[in-house]
């Protein structure tokens, strides 16, 4: 088979395979003759069927599948030996119906080539790195927090600020008939807050639901309507109040410790402190980190140009799918992946110039054993042998799906690392609320 090349463009070519008889005329006869010695046929024995009417009911399938076979292989080894980099796969031109009884047969196909491109991760711009600063204030607040949580409820008959309320919201027009149990605090303005504070048991609250909560969300949940509803909902609703309750914050006591982390890990309020400033350090990484992330992705993004074959890929995405897409349909789903698209191939390109980056099984199997040694430490499992880690993680390595997952978290892993030795980044120092704003524009 002959192969030749076409550069329409630095990103577009044509690849023409030239098929001849010698290509496939042995594999093709062999096949019929296969076929000849097994095909059953009224009126003709089991091995002696006429090879002419062989030929005339299987020649074409056989030599169409054939020469499709023969097309897929060398077009694999042309593009392996060539060393193109595409993007997407090869997709034939359209031409005229074939005349499978001629001999030599010719077929095109269009290929999208990936662009050549330099990337400067370090940049001209720096990058925020936020660090959030676990404060006094950020713990004494998360310790209130959870005495509260493990307090206890003390039953009152009058309402004051900081109880919690239990009762029945109910509009009949509006199917309203739910009942909710939350803390005062949670209601917004003075207003509606003086008609809790004073009330008893028994008595029923005229309320309207428009500016009722602090954040309109809190109608789903304790009025039981949708999410588009609940921030448009203004209507009267009463509130009968069944139930009134204190909650008195638990003691920061070694029984409360305990509930917390198990028996005898902290013993003091300063242990206390201490675990809850390192947890916190730990899941605020974990949201600085991926917002570290992010904020270098698109930034590579924007600053690293390079041109696409956007009409190749168009007509890719149109015929790559179980179901064909329209032109419109193709050119909205390339907006869409576009973005993705050019940060695989930015990615692509730092992976290829940094070996270190690079993922082999030795490194997978390495992060799977540390986090099955997290998972077991958790469910009180601390002291774990090697063959029992090593069981689990042979498990996981035959399952596609989690080798996978743990293949892109620990890719992540590794570019974010490498982004913060060589990116060039402003460290910033914030409270948890001003990254928030910040951040998330929040």
């Amino acid at each position: 088979m002959n192969i030749t090349r076409t550069d329409i463009d630095a990103l577009n070519a044509t690849l023409t395979l030239e098929v001849a008889p010698a290509d496939y005329k042995e594999k093709v006869d062999k096949i019929l003759a296969d076929y000849r010695k097994t095909a059953t046929i009224p009126g003709f024995r089991k091995g002696h069927v006429p090879a002419s009417l062989i030929n005339k009911k299987y020649k074409t399938p056989v030599l169409v599948d054939e020469i499709n076979k023969i097309i897929q292989e060398q077009l694999n080894e042309y593009i392996s030996k060539e060393k193109l980099n595409l993007l997407g796969n090869p997709l034939p031109v359209e031409q005229g119906e074939i005349d499978w009884n001629s001999e030599d047969f010719k077929f095109e196909f269009e290929i999208g080539l990936a662009p050549e491109f330099d990337v400067d991760v370090k940049g001209k711009k720096a990058v925020t790195h936020y660090q959030i600063k676990t404060d006094d204030k950020t713990i004494n607040d998360q310790i209130d927090r959870i005495r509260q949580q493990y307090g206890k409820l003390k039953s009152k008959d009058v309402v004051a600020d900081g109880d919690e309320v239990t009762g029945i919201f109910r509009n009949d027009e509006e199917g309203i008939n739910t009942d909710a149990t939350f803390p005062v605090s949670k209601i917004k303005g003075k207003a509606n807050t003086k008609k809790f504070v004073g009330a008893k048991k028994g008595d029923s609250l005229s309320l309207s639901t428009k500016g009722l909560f602090n954040d309109d969300h809190d109608l789903m949940t304790y009025l039981k309507v949708d999410h588009d509803k609940a921030h448009d909902l203004d209507v009267p609703v009463t509130f009968e109040i069944t139930e009134v309750n204190e909650r008195e914050m638990a003691a920061l006591d070694q029984d409360f410790f305990d509930k917390l982390f198990g028996p005898g890990v902290i013993t003091s309020e300063d242990e206390l402190r201490e675990r809850l400033r390192e947890d916190a350090k730990k899941q605020f990484e974990q949201q600085t980190d991926q917002k570290l992330l992010t904020d270098i992705t698109e930034g590579l993004i924007d600053n690293t140009k390079f041109d696409l074959p956007a009409d190749f890929l168009k007509k890719w995405i149109a015929n790559n799918g179980e179901n064909q897409l329209s032109e419109e349909e193709a050119a909205s789903e390339y907006e869409r992946s576009e973005k993705g698209l050019r940060y695989q191939l930015i990615e692509s390109k730092i992976l290829q110039s940094n070996e270190e980056l690079q993922l082999k099984f030795e490194h997978l199997k390495e992060y799977a054993s540390t986090q099955i040694r997290e998972q077991m430490k958790q469910y009180g499992h601390a002291n774990a042998t090697d063959e029992e880690v090593d069981q689990v993680v042979a498990r996981i390595m035959q399952n596609q799906e989690e080798v996978k997952r743990m293949s892109e978290q620990l890719q992540n892993e590794k570019m974010l690392q490498f982004f913060k030795e060589n990116a060039k980044l402003k460290v910033k120092e914030v409270t948890y609320e001003d990254f928030i704003k910040e951040a998330y524009n929040a």
